[in-house]
């Protein structure tokens, strides 16, 4: 017989501090089984034990009033404190939307006029006026989500946010989860801030306790998630997810199910991104599950029910803070977008490969994945087809020369693809090499953005005259490489890609022209490389050109219109006319992020194009 004064079931942390684990008394086996199935997480460790993840118990409390004797339920301390932190949270959440919908204040904000007396004697940097409106929105969440434009100092407004409840004893340690460009970002702002700098440190095997900033990247998350619990847990903390877009699969991917782990484990959460919802809802609703959760994923699926994005967007309002590209009071963008057309045997090779695409036959289960390598196909032959016959070296630069002979009409099409060099000079080659000459001559520095490297490397060495920089994933120097596109002035053009170089770093200074040679169904990124020259410091007389190259007849233009599309429903989300702009350059004009409409899209293309429409 079970002593009467044991609890019936015990709830504490695993070694982890990322799961919870149920324990109960023998005769409650069967009831414990039950509770544990109720959790999506929930499993058995033993007759007696079981397990459920962090998130998904705290998202689920209310199934503990179905255990058969309540009374008898005994938490943890630390755990307790953790539950009913949470309750609070789902209240200051329910009680703001509910403000929100009426159009009332919540009691209780923090006004504007207070954030410079909450940051503290050791605060010294300025801030913009919307810097300190966000900050004074930010203070009054309990966590917090900041979706400020690219280039609104979303780096600052955290660290001031992180000054005042630093100030106020509600948080002693900042961790902040970044791509490594930002680290850069966070090191300069923790100096700057302050008139003692903070001891900035980046994470490597283990969390160093002297650091008062940690950063760690989301590649390292999931291997080191136990250290980084523990660092969590040894002190209070605010947790902030950088380029949070990074985590928007959620619990369904590697960076997302870690970043929901830790995320119960900071007193504090916030989240910075200028695009967080690319491709969708669904995006918004992971990261409002990382800074509420369970509440914030209710939240947005109860606001985007209707499809009246500008309902939702009014409904989430009260939940997140944006400074939009208007509010910067930045000089205009000038977006062209330059048509070129293909010469005939590179179209006659981008057809081919269009055929060969819709004739290979593949389990449907496999598709995506199928059509991903032939998005990347496409887009590589939209500049030269040649591309795709691998070199001697991984990034084994094309040959460069003007074309001397005319391409034969016979022998075979692998042959044509290979030697297609001789024959024809790239147009989008061509206009890079005009756009960044006619640069030059008057002075001004551009940066080329490709998707794949030996693009970059190819028009390396088609500029060489002008002393190229280059930075893409391989590269070693890096910094070096960024250093002297901003201050030799003999360096006129910077060659990088957007996954390497498109969040984090800074060239407005230096760089006011930009040009696209190709894009992938990647809005967000899209829109943060845009903001690698186009961001908040602009002198007000600057003119910061865009220059879109697309081959007419070629995945570019359905790209073109899918980025358009996704662009105008993040304007629609956000309540952010600047994005929508961005979405409509036609007035201009005489997986890669694909989901599943681009991939109808792609199909579409393809189709088309082996019916030489």
């Amino acid at each position: 017989m079970a002593d009467p004064a044991e609890p019936s079931l015990r709830l504490g942390f695993d070694e982890s501090r990322t799961k919870v684990i149920l324990r109960a008394q023998p005769e409650s086996h069967e009831q414990l089984v039950r509770l544990a199935a109720r959790f999506s997480s929930g499993s058995q460790r033993g007759s007696l034990s079981a397990e459920v993840d962090l998130e998904d118990f705290l998202s689920h409390l209310t199934l503990l009033n179905q255990w058969h004797d309540p009374s008898g339920v005994m938490f943890a301390p630390d755990l307790m404190a953790l539950a009913e932190g949470s309750v609070r949270d789902s209240q200051a959440l329910a009680s703001r939307l509910a403000a929100g919908s009426q159009g009332r204040d919540v009691t209780g904000d923090v006004p504007p006029d207070d954030v410079l007396v909450r940051l503290g004697g050791m605060w010294k940097a300025p801030l913009t006026e919307f810097q300190i409106r966000d900050t004074a929105k930010l203070l009054s969440l309990t966590h917090g989500a900041n979706f400020s434009v690219p280039g609104a100092g979303k780096t600052r407004t955290a660290m001031a946010v992180y000054a005042a409840l630093r100030e106020a004893g509600m948080v002693k340690r900042l961790l902040v989860v970044s791509p490594k460009s930002a680290y850069e970002a966070w090191q300069e702002e923790g100096e700057h801030c302050f008139t003692m700098p903070l001891p900035v440190r980046i994470f490597e095997r283990r969390p160093d306790n002297e650091a008062e900033v940690l950063l760690v990247n989301y590649e390292r998350l999931h291997r080191y998630q136990s250290e980084l619990a523990d660092w969590l847990s040894t002190a209070p903390t605010l947790m902030v997810l950088d380029e949070a877009h990074r985590m928007k699969l959620g619990v369904r991917g590697t960076y997302g199910a870690t970043c929901m782990a830790l995320g119960p484990l900071a007193r504090h959460r916030l989240i910075l991104t200028g695009t967080p919802a690319p491709n969708g809802a669904k995006d918004l609703e992971s990261l409002l599950s990382f800074v509420w959760p369970g509440h914030g994923r209710r939240a947005v699926d109860k606001a985007v029910a209707g499809g009246d994005l500008a309902y939702a967007s009014k409904v989430l309002r009260p939940l997140f803070t944006r400074t939009t590209k208007n509010e910067l009071d930045l000089p205009p963008v000038d977006i062209q977008v330059r048509s070129v057309n293909l010469p005939d045997a590179h179209r006659k090779l981008y057809s081919a490969l269009c055929e060969k695409a819709s004739d290979s036959g593949h389990p449907e289960q496999d598709e995506l994945a199928r059509m991903g390598k032939v998005l990347a196909y496409l887009m590589m032959a939209s500049t030269s087809p040649a591309l795709l016959e691998k070199g001697l070296e991984r990034y084994e630069p094309l040959p460069f020369h003007i074309p001397s002979s005319n391409a034969p009409d016979t022998g075979s099409l692998r042959d044509l693809m290979r030697n297609l060099p001789r024959y024809e000079l790239s147009p989008k080659y061509e206009a890079v090499l005009q756009t960044v000459s006619e640069n030059a001559r008057v002075g001004r520095k551009t940066l080329v953005w490709s998707t794949f490297v030996r693009n970059l490397t190819t028009l390396g060495g088609a500029l060489a005259k002008f002393r190229p920089a280059i930075v893409h994933g391989g590269s070693i120097d890096r910094d070096e490489q960024l250093h002297r596109f901003r201050k030799d002035p003999d360096c006129m053009v910077l060659l990088s890609n957007p996954a390497t170089l498109g969040e984090g770093i800074s060239l407005h200074h230096v760089c006011h022209d930009a040009i696209f040679l190709d894009r992938d169904f990647a809005a967000g990124r899209f829109l943060q490389s845009l903001d690698r020259i186009h961001r908040l410091g602009l002198a007000a007389d600057t003119t910061t050109r865009i220059t879109i190259l697309l081959a007419r007849g070629t995945i570019d233009e359905r790209i073109h219109r899918r980025l358009g599309d996704k662009l105008e429903f993040m304007g629609k989300i956000l309540d952010d006319p600047s994005v929508q702009e961005l979405a409509d350059p036609e007035e201009e004009v005489a997986p890669y992020g694909m989901d599943a409409m681009d991939l109808h899209s792609l199909l579409e293309h393809v189709g088309a194009a082996k019916h030489g429409e």
